[in-house]
């Protein structure tokens, strides 16, 4: 009897918490004199570096960045007459942030200021602990790969299944085609009914699939 292939499908899932947080915002102001409002909002932005800076000496901020400006013209709409030209300065910056405590007093600080946009807030593991948690969750996808096919071997009078190839999701000549490789997901907590911020990060969903090939005599 010539050897049972059997070709499947193996994931893994896991949850773990957030270790870090990038924050986007910006010094942002418009106004009708162009230098003016240059001039504001580089007035805006350097307290804000400052206080980022502080952040970082103190070891709650791993990496930070102001290295974009944008500075344009528009004229507001109006049916009936020709408006004047408005214009609008950004002076966007970039932190990544491991004290979840001290991001919090932070954007406490800046939100309510006049001029500052905050853009996101994205939660994440560390990139160490990444490749260690991904790393156990290929072994983890590999074994479920290997239950399935040892149940499907079991199901056809077969024996013990042999892995003869592993490859990442479509990289076997299946013809199924499937979703991101490693997939990362993590949502923010609502914070209501205190007077400060206080930022709660949902735990981070790492997930793994890997496609194998298995013979069974």
């Amino acid at each position: 009897m010539n050897p049972l292939e059997i070709i499947v499908r193996g994931h893994a899932r896991q949850r773990y918490p957030a270790e870090r947080a990038s924050v986007g915002l910006s010094a942002t102001l418009e106004g009708g004199e162009r230098e003016d409002v240059y001039r504001r909002a580089v007035a805006l932005a350097e307290p804000l570096g400052e206080d980022l800076r502080r952040c970082q000496d103190a070891g709650a901020v791993t990496r930070w960045s102001s290295d974009q400006l944008r500075v344009y013209s528009y004229r507001p709409y109006s049916e009936t007459k020709t408006r004047r030209l408005r214009y609008r300065v950004a002076i966007k910056f970039d932190a990544e942030f491991t004290d979840f405590e001290q991001l919090s007093a932070f954007l406490d600080r800046w939100a309510v200021s006049d001029g500052v946009e905050v853009g996101y807030t994205r939660w994440d593991v560390t990139e160490d602990n990444r490749r260690q948690y991904e790393a156990q969750l290929r072994r983890d996808a590999v074994g479920d790969a290997t239950a399935k096919a040892q149940a499907y071997a079991d199901a056809a009078g077969r024996g013990k299944v042999v892995a003869v190839q592993l490859s990442d999701p479509d990289m076997l000549d299946t013809g199924h085609r499937a979703g991101p490789r490693v997939m990362a997901m993590a949502a923010l907590a609502d914070s209501a009914g205190a007077p400060e911020l206080d930022l709660q990060p949902d735990d981070i969903e790492l997930s793994v699939s890997v496609d194998a090939r298995f013979l069974a005599e």
